[in-house]
């Protein structure tokens, strides 16, 4: 296991002509519309590598941004997941762990990602990339999971939190439409949220996270889809597969995570056969906005490391 030490600093959010190297796009699969974003290597070497990378729950693309810029040799390809973002909703299957796992296999084929591709996935999409690798032997060559989601959602210090937010959204889904949907949406709930996951110091980067917060953690497709796949991500966890991820695994861990605890990830770690886990110290669960520098630094080692 590995630290870092991540001062507070004003340092540019973005710097290295990350909207360059940007490619939008659309496909459909199995009649849903998916919206994905590929950001191409500033120059393609020996190191490049086709990275899939999962965003977490009520996120989209956007989150992942600031490590797509911090690899510029790399090409991402992010997905927003179906029910989020820019892309539809599944439109007869429910949002399952499993159903989006089917999902991955099922744009990997579109897109012709091969066996060598790398495999992402942060937070709840580390809970739905582990869940395909296991399902998927094979399918990809490595997995980094960011902030994984590493033990039951009900156990533990984080269970009063999780059961305060299965009240709310159980309660969303009651309410009369417009009702649900508007506190769903409300944007002094999402800042709450902002405010209790942020823990940088740095005011510029504070505000970003607050700003990309309200301005996506509510780009959800409906708030049917949206309560699936919040029971998705609060009832499986990546420790419940982690003896069947057999590839080389990347965990990258908040020090400060109150929803992905770092004992849990010390736990899961134990569990993998080929696993390395880094922590970052005075971030929580929101590295991919906060340190995504020393992140990327992690993965690109990791990659090095382990050449497909």
């Amino acid at each position: 296991m590995d630290t870092v030490d991540t001062a507070s600093s004003s340092e540019p959010l973005f710097s290295n002509d990350l909207e360059g190297r940007t490619v939008p796009s659309e496909v459909v699969l199995d009649g849903v519309r998916v919206a994905y974003w590929t950001y191409e290597p500033v120059q393609v070497t020996p190191e490049t590598r086709t990275i899939l990378v999962v965003h977490g729950f009520r996120g989209d693309h956007h989150g992942l941004l600031r490590v797509a810029d911090q690899l510029p040799e790399m090409r991402l390809i992010m997905p927003d997941l179906p029910g989020f973002g820019s892309s539809a909703a599944f439109e007869a299957d429910p949002h399952s762990v499993e159903r989006y796992g089917r999902f991955l296999g099922e744009l990997m084929a579109a897109l012709g990602l091969g066996a060598e591709t790398v495999l992402l996935g942060h937070s709840f999409g580390s809970i739905v990339a582990s869940h395909f690798v296991a399902r998927n032997p094979g399918a990809v060559a490595e997995l980094i999971l960011v902030n994984p989601i590493a033990a039951p959602a009900l156990e533990g210090a984080k269970g009063l939190m999780t059961k305060l937010a299965i009240l709310y959204y159980e309660a969303a889904a009651r309410l009369p439409y417009r009702l649900g949907q508007a506190l769903l949406r409300s944007q002094l709930i999402v800042r709450v949220m902002s405010e209790a996951m942020a823990k940088t110091r740095d005011k510029t980067l504070r505000r970003f996270v607050h700003a990309q917060h309200s301005a996506y953690f509510s780009a959800f497709a409906d708030r049917d889809s949206l309560l699936e796949a919040f029971k998705a991500s609060v009832g499986n966890n990546v420790g419940e597969v982690a003896d069947r991820l057999t590839l080389p695994v990347l965990l990258i861990a908040g020090e400060q995570d109150e929803i992905a605890a770092l004992p849990d990830q010390h736990t899961l770690l134990a569990l993998l056969p080929d696993g390395h886990l880094d922590v970052i110290p005075g971030v929580g669960h929101l590295i991919h906005y906060e340190t995504p520098e020393p992140a990327a630094g992690f993965i690109r080692r990791f990659l090095k490391d382990h050449t497909a």
